[in-house]
């Protein structure tokens, strides 16, 4: 099939350097904030937040795809098993209203970052999610919300 890349000559992947398990002195992902890894897939607290929506989760492929049309099936079912994992954790420990996923394929489709990734929200009544915009956290902040999920995860699998 074809493949569609708008990734810039050079590009240095964040994702794949969080799968690595290289930190980089920044505000960017810490391996602290990792709360599931398997063979296919890594599950992160993302570093950029929403004010009413906090700790969202990331799960990326372990191997670089740029997008969905490169994305194989089976990487797909494990990228929706963690999604559903981190969704059950969010509801348990956030005791959120509902969980929103969100996924973007190329510049048109809103993607910034060329590593597939599957965003979980933990939502809200009235949460505005989609009025609102992100910002970039203090590594600080996030182990936290990492810590609560990680737990539930070690009770729960």
């Amino acid at each position: 099939m074809k493949k569609y890349s708008h990734k810039p000559d050079g590009y240095e992947c964040p994702f794949c350097r969080i799968v690595s398990g290289v930190d980089r002195p920044n505000q960017g992902t810490k391996q602290r904030d990792i709360i599931y890894q398997n063979e296919y897939v890594t599950a992160f607290i993302a570093s950029k937040w929403w004010p009413n929506n906090k700790g969202h989760v990331l799960v990326i492929p372990n191997h670089h795809f740029e997008n969905i049309f490169e994305l194989p099936v089976e990487y797909a079912a494990e990228i929706h098993r963690a999604a559903q994992i981190a969704a059950f954790a969010m509801k348990d420990t956030y005791k959120c209203d509902g969980i929103s996923t969100r996924q973007h394929n190329e510049p048109a489709g809103n993607q910034d970052v060329w590593h597939y990734h599957l965003h979980v929200y933990p939502r809200y009544e009235n949460d505005n999610l989609y009025r609102t915009k992100g910002f970039q956290t203090d590594p600080n902040e996030r182990p936290f919300y990492a810590e609560k999920l990680r737990l539930w995860i070690r009770e729960n699998l």
